[in-house]
């Protein structure tokens, strides 16, 4: 099921996309009164998901408020995040390589411990609103298609068998980054956090809706020319282990957000680095959840 933030007749809604992913279904019209995504990853039960699954089957002309996908404007799930995202550096062997490579250092093709950030949202982009390119700030604007998981209780000394039971969902984040601030500064945390910097959508999987652990395709592209094409199989640390060992030292509250990574095929790999300038439209794909697209600007 794809539960959705959404705006339609100037007012911001709640819903879920209809079976078929042709129309939209406001939550309240099916008798669930949650005014936020957030409000609803902290309340709602698993009796009113199946209730809410059941609906998402429903004739969309029997759902008061039904609107086809086209006539509402898909927001990100999550407006305005209570924290920070916690991220995952080079979690694909491949984008090891290739940060490595970019940084002129030497790769010894091991990877014994899992890199984590942080990534300040101020507010999330959503689909087809602009990523700002900050000129004169920011000279090698890149981008990073990754599955980010988002927790639906509050995980505390969690044992890697027992993570699946504490995951709400899934949603696409595009990391978008500026390498030369991360490089000048000899850590990620502010060319990671400039505002704009963190479109996510266009919807939330719910766990339930695929196998776990989700072994889905990730894919980014720029001007339509496939940039990043690989699987969240490939992970080097699965979601299993970053929530185990997350927990074990911080509570990770509910609707906590952690993006697992982003695969080969960044700007910054290629042979001169294709960094992104303004006009360059970037979209980024994962199976099952959707794409979200948005230019720069």
């Amino acid at each position: 099921m794809k539960l959705l933030t959404y705006e339609v007749d100037n007012k911001v809604k709640l819903g879920m996309m209809s079976k078929d992913g042709a129309w939209v279904y406001p939550l309240k019209a099916c008798g669930m009164d949650y005014d936020e995504m957030q409000e609803l990853i902290e309340g709602i039960s698993d009796s009113e998901l199946q209730l809410l699954e059941h609906f998402s089957k429903s004739d969309p002309y029997e759902i008061r408020g039904a609107a086809t996908v086209e006539e509402v404007k898909l927001l990100a799930p999550i407006l305005v995040p209570r924290q920070d995202i916690i991220c995952l550096g080079i979690n694909y062997m491949a984008h090891a390589e290739e940060s490595a490579r970019f940084k002129k250092e030497a790769f010894g093709g091991e990877r014994p411990y899992a890199v984590y950030f942080s990534k300040r949202v101020n507010r999330t982009v959503s689909n087809g609103e602009g990523i700002p390119s900050y000129p004169g700030l920011v000279d090698s604007l890149d981008y990073e298609a990754e599955l980010a998981v988002i927790i639906g209780k509050d995980a505390k000394n969690v044992k890697p068998e027992e993570v699946k039971d504490y995951i709400f969902g899934y949603t696409i984040m595009n990391d978008v980054s500026a390498r030369t601030i991360q490089t000048n500064h000899k850590q990620w945390y502010f060319g990671k956090s400039l505002d704009g910097f963190t479109p996510l959508g266009p919807c939330i999987l719910t766990a339930d809706s695929i196998p776990y652990p989700p072994q889905v395709q990730v894919q980014s592209r720029v001007n339509g020319e496939l940039r990043q094409d690989s699987n969240t199989s490939l992970l080097i640390f699965g979601i299993d282990h970053i929530v185990s060992e997350l927990s074990q030292g911080m509570t990770l509250k509910t609707g906590t957000i952690i993006s697992t990574g982003t695969p080969a095929g960044v700007g910054m790999g290629f042979e001169p680095p294709k960094f992104l300038k303004v006009g360059d439209v970037v979209e980024c794909t994962i199976e099952e959840i959707g794409s979200i697209s948005n230019p720069v600007i």
